[in-house]
C-alpha cells in the first residue's frame, strides 16, 4: 500500500496544484477540510485522525497544522512542503481573502482575515515553515521541500514518492490569472489524461471495426 501523503504547506503556495498532481497519480486527495467548522480548534484532531483512513493524500488546511501529530499517529507517512517567497505569499493571501473571516484562519493565525494583519499571517507562515524544516531535520526520506510556483514539480515530487514519471505537464491549478479564466478545465492534469486515455479508446474502437 502508498504511505499517507500530508501536503504540510500553507494554503496559497500552490496547494491545489500539487492536489492535481498527487490525483494524476494515482492519489485519493481531500483538502482543505472544515474551513467553516465554528469549533475547529477543539475538534480538529478527532475528525483529521478519523478521515485520514479514508483517503491517501491531503493537503491544505488543517493538515499543516498537524504535521507533529500526524508523523507520530501514522508512521512511514510522507509529507510535502510547498513554498513560495514570503513576499508573493502574503499578497495572495491578501488578494484571495482580503477581509473575509473563516473560524479556519482565526485558530491558525490568532485572526481571522489577512487585510490589515499582514505582519501576523507573515509571521505565522514564516514560523510555521522555520519549525518544520527543523521537525524533519536530517529525514530527507520523509520530507520534500517543492516550489511548485518556481517551476519544480515531477522531477522532485515522483522520486521522492517512488512514483513513475507521467507524460503530462505538471498542473498549475488556481493562479489569479486562472480566476479570471473561467472554464480552464483543459488545462488541468485530469483533463489531459481524460483526453489520452479518449484518443486511446477511439484508436482501439477505429481498429476493431477496421477488423
Amino acid at each position: 500500500m502508498k504511505p499517507k501523503v500530508f501536503g504540510i504547506g500553507f494554503h496559497k503556495t500552490a496547494t491545489t496544484s500539487l492536489s492535481n498532481a498527487l490525483s494524476c497519480l494515482g492519489y485519493r486527495v481531500t483538502g482543505p477540510n472544515w474551513v467553516d467548522h465554528p469549533d475547529i480548534a477543539a475538534t480538529v484532531s478527532e475528525m483529521a485522525f478519523d478521515l485520514v483512513r479514508k483517503f491517501d493524500a491531503f493537503q491544505d488546511n488543517p493538515w499543516p497544522i498537524l504535521y507533529r501529530e500526524l508523523d507520530q499517529r501514522f508512521p512511514g507517512s510522507k509529507f510535502i512542503l510547498t513554498l513560495r517567497p514570503t513576499d508573493e505569499w502574503i499578497k495572495s493571501v491578501v488578494n484571495h481573502f482580503s477581509e473575509e473571516e473563516t473560524p479556519m484562519r482565526e485558530w491558525i493565525y490568532g485572526v481571522g482575515h489577512p487585510k490589515g494583519n499582514e505582519d501576523i499571517y507573515v509571521a505565522r507562515y514564516d514560523r510555521h515553515n522555520r519549525e518544520v524544516l527543523e521537525y524533519f531535520k536530517n529525514r530527507s526520506n520523509d520530507l520534500l521541500v517543492l516550489k511548485i510556483t518556481a517551476g519544480e514539480g515531477w522531477a522532485k515530487l515522483c522520486p521522492f514518492l517512488g512514483e513513475p514519471t507521467p507524460a503530462l505537464d505538471f498542473p498549475h491549478a488556481n493562479t489569479a490569472s486562472d480566476r479570471k479564466k473561467p472554464g480552464k478545465l483543459e488545462s488541468s492534469c485530469l483533463w489531459q489524461t481524460y483526453l489520452k486515455a479518449r484518443r486511446r479508446v477511439r484508436r482501439l474502437t477505429a481498429g476493431s471495426i477496421a477488423i
